[in-house]
């Protein structure tokens, strides 16, 4: 019994510590209070809805700022007000009502372009999709959202305090997409389509260079290639030398240079910058523990804390390319990947105007080239049989 009474205060005191510890998170301190220390009753009611807010009771909170917008139209706390709505929303956090934070945090920079909060109110916007993106095996509706709308923090609001975390953030959106295209380009090897899978890793490769497995990207690309034909060694080449030159640190260089060697091929230098870039991101690299490697299979939202820590992120949309079995336009690039060859297909329809009018008199239509191919009589129709009477 003596040993066993430390061990129950112990145990005790543990779940004392976290309840107060769950009962201090229950109340989440707003971001955008109104220091201001007035008893005006503008001030009173935001103050009341904000205290409302931090504890969770958000439709009260957005009945009590509607009451001081609807009852201070010239109020000096207009904004906040309406920027404390869309938050209400925001920190509710379910599907309907971010959809609706998204509709207020927009009306909110529609009315107030010139503020500081705006850039704020565009960053919750970009943090709305990024929240609910999901693992690069599943939609990815949510990533491409999420990328468009942290790409405006960054146009539209370059100064603000919020673009260099943006940065961060759109850097780990373009990681899942990549990691989508990666997946995707897998399967096709796995099923044996070369042209698809080749398809997928040249475009990943051209438009997500700081993905974190571009590297392995670029050696299944070259390899894919290289299983294609000997009319693709410029491209294996081609890819071969992006590996040494642009991924210095890799794992991939040394075949990627006996490779090069083989088919008597220049080897490259590494890329200085390259090597800066990759050496940065080896001292910063997340290496998952066994945890984490369990609870991924499990775990909805995609593992981002492998994305790169620097450079610059794509600056467009992915759109993917067409594959090297589409036939090129005439004279032109073709698949994305492919050559164009003079009479190739080609889809491009012109429109003019016709400037002669008499044109549909002067040059008869196919259907009466045909009829003056027949002598200039039109063939008589084939007679309908006449029925015969039933004999009785």
């Amino acid at each position: 019994m003596v040993r066993l009474f430390p061990i129950r205060v112990i145990v005790v005191a543990a779940l004392l510590t976290l309840a107060l510890a769950v009962a201090g998170c229950g109340r989440k301190r707003y971001d955008n209070p109104i220091t201001k220390d007035t008893l005006q009753p503008d001030k009173v009611l935001f103050d009341k809805a904000i205290s409302d807010m931090e504890r969770g009771r958000y439709e009260v909170a957005r009945i009590t700022l509607n009451t001081l917008i609807n009852t201070y139209d010239s109020s000096e706390y207009m904004a906040k007000a309406k920027l404390a709505i869309a938050d209400s929303w925001f920190r509710e956090g379910t599907s309907s009502a971010l959809v609706q934070a998204e509709v207020e945090y927009k009306d909110f920079q529609l009315f107030y372009p010139s503020m500081e909060e705006s850039a704020e109110a565009q960053e919750k916007i970009c943090m709305i999709h990024y929240n609910q993106m999901q693992r690069p095996d599943r939609d990815t509706n949510h990533a491409y959202r999420a990328e468009d709308e942290c790409r405006q923090v960054l146009l539209k609001y370059p100064n603000s305090k919020f673009a260099p975390r943006v940065e961060q953030l759109l850097r780990n959106v373009q990681e899942v997409q990549a990691g989508h295209e990666y997946n995707v380009a897998d399967t096709y090897l796995r099923k044996g389509s070369l042209g698809a899978a080749t398809n997928r890793l040249q475009g990943l490769t051209d438009h997500f260079p700081l993905f974190s497995a571009a590297d392995e990207a670029l050696w299944k690309l070259a390899e894919s290639y290289g299983s294609l034909g000997d009319r693709f060694e410029e491209r294996t080449a081609g890819v071969l030398t992006r590996i040494v030159r642009d991924y210095p640190l890799s794992t991939y260089v040394d075949p990627a240079k006996q490779k090069l060697a083989a088919m008597n091929r220049p080897i490259p230098e590494a890329d200085p910058t390259a090597v800066a870039r990759m050496k940065y991101e080896q001292e910063n690299a997340f290496s998952p523990g066994t945890f984490d490697r369990f609870w991924g299979v499990f775990r909805g939202r995609p593992e981002v804390r492998q994305a790169a820590k620097s450079g610059t992120p794509a600056s467009a949309t992915f759109q993917p390319t067409l594959p090297l079995s589409v036939p090129a336009a005439a004279g032109s690039l073709g698949g994305g990947t492919g050559t164009g060859t003079p009479g190739a297909i080609s889809a491009d329809v012109s429109v003019s105007t016709v400037q002669d009018s008499t044109a549909l008199d002067t040059q008869p239509d196919a259907r009466l080239n045909r009829q003056n191919q027949s002598g200039g009589q039109t063939p008589p129709a084939p007679e309908t049989p006449k029925p015969q009477p039933r004999q009785p």
